[in-house]
């Protein structure tokens, strides 16, 4: 069995997936795709207040990373293995 930390990370990665906008912002960013907030807010189909709020707890739990230019703030991934793992569980289906 792993070591206590790693359990620990995935259990804060599953837990950030948890949640349906969370899990729409990640497939918008993809492997390779930097957004504004105001663009993940329009895909995802929500708020600019809300996407910032789930968009801050994925930076938080160090998925994505950040930058601002201006007063506009973009996000991507910081792994792109995470865009597989999304398209992996929406792929995943009962036998």
């Amino acid at each position: 069995m792993p070591a206590e930390e790693p359990l620990d990370e995935a259990q804060r990665l599953f837990a950030a997936l948890s949640d349906r906008t969370r899990i729409k912002l990640l497939l918008a960013l993809g492997p390779d795709r930097e957004l504004c907030v105001c663009d993940l807010a329009h895909v995802a189909g929500t708020t600019f207040s809300t996407a910032s709020h789930h968009l801050r707890k994925l930076r938080d739990l160090r998925l994505l990373t950040h930058r601002t230019d201006g007063r506009m703030s973009f996000y991507a991934l910081r792994d792109p293995r995470l865009a597989q793992l999304v398209a992996l569980a929406l792929g995943h289906r009962k036998a």
